[in-house]
């Protein structure tokens, strides 16, 4: 089977058979892209309906222009636009997004094994570097926020807690709070095996006054891009 032979035959044009093919064919594709993204990711039903519809509204457009030059640039700008009228994403969904425009431009195009064959190779790398782990960051390191009176000095007034409680450590965001009164500390810490969590927050307190103190997960609320 030629992947590259398009199910859309240059003489007879758009046949019946060939748009119910390839709207079939980019709306089970969408689904799959859905699933994909939402692979150890949050995400809202809106988002995910979009993802899933998004490859058959493309694939339409282009039965609709296919062969006019003039009318597919036309649209190409009207894609472009679409950036400026919705709320910045992260570099996952923004890339979902274009994961979903491919796929709909292949079967548009008539090219549905080559579409089917790049949703799983892409699909699959993508569910690969997810449940590795790439690029993110330790599970084990933790997010430790300080608060503590601005006549301290933050700059190694927990040193020695850190070096006995903690495998690594780093000062990430320093900010001012209560009208400059004083300074919330953010840390991201690795604690060690052997230490108790609740011993090293009942030190830091000894220190700051007994201000707030709160040790957790990591939270990575959107991607950078």
């Amino acid at each position: 089977m030629n992947i590259f032979k398009s199910v859309i035959d240059s003489t007879k044009g758009i046949t019946v058979q060939s748009f119910l093919i390839c709207l079939a064919a980019a709306a089970l594709l969408g689904f799959v892209i859905a699933v994909v993204h939402m692979y150890k990711t949050r995400c809202s039903q809106s988002f995910a309906v979009t993802l899933t519809l998004l490859p058959a509204l493309v694939a339409i457009i282009i039965l609709m222009v296919n062969g006019n030059i003039g009318t597919g640039i036309a649209v190409a700008g009207a894609f472009s636009l679409t950036r400026f009228r919705s709320q910045p994403g992260t570099g996952r969904e923004i890339s979902s997004i274009f994961f979903a425009m491919v796929a709909g431009l292949a079967c548009g195009t008539g090219y549905i094994a080559l579409a089917v064959i790049f949703v799983l190779v892409v699909g699959l790398l993508s569910i690969f570097y997810l449940s590795i782990g790439f690029g993110g960051k330790d599970a084990g390191v933790k997010e430790l926020s300080v608060v503590i009176p601005e006549n301290l000095d933050y700059s190694e007034i927990f040193d020695d807690l850190f070096n006995s409680y903690t495998k690594s450590h780093e000062l990430v965001r320093v900010r001012t709070t209560n009208m400059g009164s004083m300074y919330k500390l953010k840390y991201e810490v690795a604690m060690k095996n052997d230490v108790s969590e609740k011993k090293f927050m009942d030190e830091i307190r000894m220190r700051n006054g007994n201000l707030e103190v709160m040790l957790g997960r990591v939270e990575t609320p959107t991607d950078m891009i």
